[in-house]
């Protein structure tokens, strides 16, 4: 009977829309498997106590009666019964179907992908619309010579199927937020062998671009059958997930386009992780989001795992947090970063009353990544939201790595398929299956590692600077600050002029603002000096200081250096005060 269950769990496993490992099922097919074991193991326990009995206690004709027959019909009956209900169960248990294995009966022709609004609106697109969108673009992408392809589009539900036509027509697809012209020039690099796939109209004439792409293609007008015809999937060609490029671009460290290249091999790894992980959470939920496709981040959690887990999913961006009040009908899986939790609780409970209005959404889950959750942002978003954040470390490098809820401590927890360490410089060094190179990926974040291996970030290695042969660290200056009470974000910076010195960049808080209505700049830069000078050496102390509304951060709410460096580029630090 063992046997026979191995055979159940090893079909399972072999079918790629319904492996137990990584499948969203998985903890479903594990639950069945331990009930039925355990009544195979009573019901064996029962006969072979009957069969007991009739040895010793029956009479002869009993004896042969029961174990030559009834004991039978009684096994029989219950494996009968047992394979019917497996086969019930088979077809409740969802089923995996990512991008690189999905077939066109994967999923019933009318099974909701996405939607537009709230989920109770009814405004769906379905799996037969996935087929002939997917198709259309396919046949328009297949008739050019451009093996490059830059993909930018807003909209999920364009974005997943130009997405999907371009990996099964064997193109490179170039993901990129920004499709200014300067940009895509510097990303074209001069060759004439790259196209545009956009939902944007006026971005798919672009002028200044234009002369640099070989076409650019509308996705809305081209992702329709052909003169109104019906288009199926028709023969779906095959996708080699290992052979598939997927290049993403992060401003690096020089201010241009660094081109991170990527596979849907990594990339489908870490969406069964994921899964394997938390898949009930996206299996009972809808998905929203406010992060761009063109993110790693946002591609996986917002695209491709709704995807493969058969999860509907909101094609519009959440771009305003007024737009979570919408969002009540169902249970939503909300997928954003840590500037937008901050502004979706900016003003909370600023009367001092602590009475906290719902923000919107019913039972939500929220993933979060691109950087740290304030605390203090943390605990409003429970407030408000009903869910502390679950925040995800990772990179467009190294993809995800580690997790943490920062209500238990500021620790993170490797995923179990990770390894790590640290180099000689104390830098966090990852092994993992989304890393190709087997050596592992060397980070730039400074960290230590604690006995039980989680492990606590202390900056980044360049954020270590010395100022009069004074090793500090920014993002410690910074923490300092912000436990102030009175600031709600900060940035500090390395000058370099006849001497290296910090600056700061601050917003205040209600508190903050508060206390410092009406107060000379000067008065306040004091304040803070004399704060700082509780924790620093005088030379170490910030000598310039800005005060924003709100620090200037990129959509996944990282702070835009470039722009907290232009705030101090007018003027020199007066001498003796210490101040700009």
């Amino acid at each position: 009977m063992a046997f026979r269950f191995a055979l159940f769990a090893d079909r399972l496993q072999k079918d790629p829309l319904k492996r137990i490992r990584g499948s969203p099922g998985a903890k479903r097919v594990e639950a069945y498997c331990y009930k039925v074991s355990a009544l195979w193991c009573v019901f064996f326990i029962l006969n072979g106590s009957a069969a007991l009995y009739t040895i010793f206690w029956a009479s002869e004709s009993a004896w042969a009666l029961y174990n030559g027959g009834v004991s039978y019909i009684f096994m029989g009956t219950l494996f009968v019964v047992e394979w019917i209900v497996r086969k019930m169960v088979e077809k409740q248990i969802p089923k995996a179907a990512p991008l690189s294995r999905f077939r066109e009966d994967s999923r019933p022709r009318d099974a909701v992908v996405c939607f537009s609004g709230s989920y109770g609106g009814g405004n769906f697109r379905t799996w037969a619309d996935f087929l002939a969108g997917s198709a259309a673009l396919r046949k328009r992408i297949s008739a050019e010579k451009a093996e490059r392809w830059i993909l930018h589009c807003n909209d999920y539900w364009y974005f997943l199927l130009a997405f999907t036509a371009l990996l099964q027509c064997g193109k490179q697809a170039l993901l990129t937020a920004n499709i200014a012209p300067l940009y895509i020039a510097e990303i074209a690099g001069g060759r004439d062998d790259i196209a545009l796939l956009t939902d944007h109209a006026e971005a798919a004439g672009l002028c200044g671009a234009k002369a640099l792409l070989e076409k650019s293609f509308y996705v809305p007008a081209v992702a329709v059958p052909d003169n109104g015809a019906e288009i199926t999937g028709g023969a779906l060609p095959p996708l080699d997930a290992g052979e598939t490029v997927i290049v993403m671009y992060t401003s690096g460290t020089t201010g241009r386009p660094k081109a991170v290249y990527q596979r849907l091999t990594e990339f489908e790894a870490d969406n069964a992780f994921i899964l394997s992980k938390w898949g009930e959470e996206f299996l009972s939920r809808k998905v929203c989001s406010s992060v761009s496709p063109h993110h790693i981040y946002g591609l996986l959690f917002s695209v491709m795992l709704p995807f493969t887990a058969g999860v509907p999913f909101r094609r519009e961006r959440i771009e305003y947090p007024e737009t979570l009040e919408e969002l009540r009908d169902v249970s939503y899986l909300f997928v954003t970063v840590p500037a937008f939790l901050k502004r979706c609780v900016e003003g909370m409970d600023e009367d001092g009353a602590g009475n906290t209005r719902s923000l919107g959404l019913n039972s939500p889950w929220i993933f979060t990544s691109g950087g740290a959750v304030l605390p203090d942002v943390a605990k409003k978003t429970e407030a408000a939201l009903g869910f502390w954040p679950l925040e995800v470390y990772g990179s467009t490098e190294t993809s995800g790595i580690a997790w943490r809820q920062s209500k238990s401590g500021p620790e993170w927890t490797p995923f179990d398929n990770a390894k790590i360490w640290l180099n000689g410089e104390g830098c966090l060094v990852i092994q993992s299956p989304y890393i190709k190179d087997p050596e592992g990926f060397t980070t730039g974040d400074l960290a230590e590692i604690f006995d039980d291996g989680r492990f606590l970030l202390k900056g980044r290695a360049d954020s270590i600077v010395k100022i009069e042969e004074k090793r500090i660290s920014l993002p410690e200056v910074e923490a300092r600050l912000l436990r102030s009470d009175l600031v709600s974000d900060a940035a500090v910076i390395a000058i370099q002029g006849k001497r290296q010195y910090l600056a700061a960049a601050l917003a205040l808080n209600a508190a903050g603002a508060s206390r410092f209505a009406g107060t000379e700049k000067r008065r306040v830069n004091q304040w803070f000096r004399e704060y700082l000078g509780q924790f620093f050496e005088p030379m170490v102390i910030p000598k310039r200081w800005r005060y924003l509304q709100a620090l200037p951060r990129n959509p996944q709410g990282k702070i835009q250096n470039e722009a907290i460096r232009a705030l101090f580029t007018d003027e020199k630090p007066e001498r003796g005060s210490g101040d700009a």
